[in-house]
Formats: structure tokens, C-alpha cells, sequence
């Protein structure tokens, strides 16, 4: 089987035209035409079914693609680790994360790694929580910067690195903005601006907000925690936000620090605790290659939780 076909069925079938995948590889899009078409026959299934201008998987085509991803992604682990035997010091770490770490947590850390390896390299993907668990299963990334998972699967591993604050975001003028400390239950009958559904960071907050007697009003339901702050900045509803603070990670965090930047008050909660654990995971079943083996190490040593 051609590995490239593989992949430009994994690519059609994330969500790419025929069109785009051939434009991205150079070629026209009758050879991937044809390509599929062939891998269809060899496999002896209909694996992509036409909807509009793309093309969409099949039930078994969703099926084929999960062993398609595990083919590609450790045919490319192999290539990783060929090269970083060769030359562990240059080899590529395939990192993913939550999308609230990339202002704060991630250059932080790669910052570090490569003081003492200038000369490896990052594959980076930023994704949800949950998702990060597939992507770590797939072999799509080494490594992932995420919260606990509450069903964990079988053989991941999750290192404590720190704990984050979560502070009372609330808008300019709101009656609790100049306060150093507040209870959470003191804005039971206000409006949250909260992320969507099946998020970590909304499980959490609605997991505290029940700790402290009440069920969050939600105003609204966003995907990243920057619109959440700028929709409580113009007056829609108040949030229980990441700190997203450099430095919190060592100690306490200064009151003064803590309240935030710019128009958005950021108050710390006296009670209940608001805080989520930041660690780092991996498939201990997955082999790790040489870098990827080298910035875990390197992680943990400097950040023990």
C-alpha cells in the first residue's frame, strides 16, 4: 500500500478538498482522484462519499482512518527516531496543548528546553483537553500539555506540573471590580460567559460553582478564553478565567499580579479553592523517541509540581 495515498486520504477525510490536497502536494487533483479511487479498490470499500464540493468518510472510511492515522504517525515516529539517533540534539518534539498555555506556559517551557538544546525542534498542536487524548493516542504528538482527565484510558501517564489560579473576571464598573478577595457565592445571581460544553475549563467551573451552592446562569458559550474576557469586558456577564500569568508557576502569585491586566478586573476567590492542576501526559505504551524522551525528562526535572 502507498504510504502517500494514506495520506492524502487522512487529509481529504479531516476535512480538505481533492482540490486543496493536490494543490498542497503539486500535483492535479485527477492523480489524488485516482489514488483514491485505488485505495478504495485495494482496501474493498467506498471510503469517501461525495457531499458539495468535498469529499466525506464513509462509516467505514471513519473506521479505515483510525488504522490509517496509527500507520502514518508511527511510520513518521520512525523517521523521528531514526533522525534523532543519528542526531539526538536536532531531533523534532511533537508537543500538544491547551490553547490558554500558548501565551504563557509552552514558551516558558520550550524557552528553557532549547537553552540547553538549541538545536531541537517543535511540532506543536493546540487543541481542547479531551481531544489532546486522542491526538496523544493516535501518535499524532509525544507529548501534551492538559489537565487531569477524569476517565483517564489505560497507559497514560499525567505528571503534576502546577497549580493555576482561576480568578472572578467581571466587567469595569461591576460593583465587586475594586475588591482585593470575593466569594464566589456572591455573584450567584449574575450571568457567566463560559466556555462551550465538554470543555475541561467549563466542567471545572461548573464544578466549583456547584461547590458554592449554585448553578452558573449562562449568558453565553464560547470556544476560547480571550472572547470570554473581552464579552466580560463589554458588560455581558462575569467568568471564573486562567490567571494566564508568567510566573505563577513557582509560588504564590502576588495579590496585585493576580487581579490582571488591562480594562478586565481579575479578583482572586477566597472560597471555594479555584484553581485547575497543569501537568504534562504521555502513553507510557507509546515509546517515546530520544527528544521527545529528553524534553519529558527535562520538564519534570524543572517543574516537579
Amino acid at each position: 500500500m502507498d504510504l502517500q495515498a494514506l495520506r492524502w486520504f487522512q487529509a481529504v477525510a479531516d476535512g480538505e478538498t481533492v482540490t486543496e490536497t493536490a494543490r498542497l502536494a503539486n500535483i492535479t487533483q485527477p492523480v489524488v482522484t485516482r489514488t483514491l479511487a485505488r485505495l478504495e479498490q485495494e482496501v474493498g470499500a467506498t471510503l469517501l462519499r461525495r457531499s458539495g464540493r468535498r469529499l466525506h468518510p464513509t462509516p467505514a472510511g471513519r473506521l479505515f482512518k483510525e488504522y490509517a492515522d496509527t500507520v502514518l504517525a508511527r511510520w513518521d515516529d520512525g523517521l523521528r527516531a531514526i533522525s534523532e539517533f543519528v542526531e539526538p540534539d536536532t531531533g523534532v518534539v511533537p508537543l500538544g496543548f491547551m490553547h490558554t498555555f500558548g501565551t504563557w506556559l509552552v514558551p516558558e517551557l520550550i524557552s528553557g528546553y532549547l537553552h540547553a538544546h538549541p538545536g531541537a525542534r517543535f511540532d506543536l498542536r493546540q487543541d481542547a483537553d479531551r481531544a489532546l487524548i486522542d491526538t496523544l493516542r493516535s501518535g499524532a504528538v509525544n507529548l501534551a500539555i492538559t489537565t487531569p482527565s477524569p476517565d483517564a484510558p489505560d497507559h497514560l501517564r499525567w505528571r503534576r506540573l502546577l497549580t493555576e489560579p482561576l480568578l472572578l473576571a467581571v466587567p469595569p464598573r461591576h460593583r465587586l471590580a475594586r475588591r482585593q478577595k470575593v466569594r464566589l457565592a456572591e455573584v450567584t445571581d449574575e450571568p457567566f460567559v463560559v466556555l462551550r460544553t465538554g470543555m475541561g475549563l467549563r466542567t471545572l467551573v461548573e464544578e466549583i460553582c456547584h461547590e458554592a451552592g449554585f448553578a452558573p446562569r449562562i449568558a453565553f458559550e464560547g470556544d476560547e478564553v480571550a472572547t470570554l474576557r473581552g464579552l466580560v469586558g463589554a458588560g455581558l456577564g462575569v467568568s471564573l478565567l486562567p490567571s494566564q500569568q508568567p510566573g505563577l508557576s513557582r509560588g504564590a502569585a502576588p495579590a496585585e499580579a493576580a487581579r490582571g491586566e488591562g480594562a478586565v478586573p481579575l479578583i482572586p476567590v477566597s472560597s471555594p479553592v479555584c484553581a485547575r492542576q497543569i501537568g504534562l501526559a504521555w502513553f507510557d505504551d507509546h515509546p517515546l523517541p530520544p527528544a521527545s524522551r529528553a524534553f519529558r525528562d527535562h520538564v519534570l526535572r524543572e517543574w516537579p509540581g
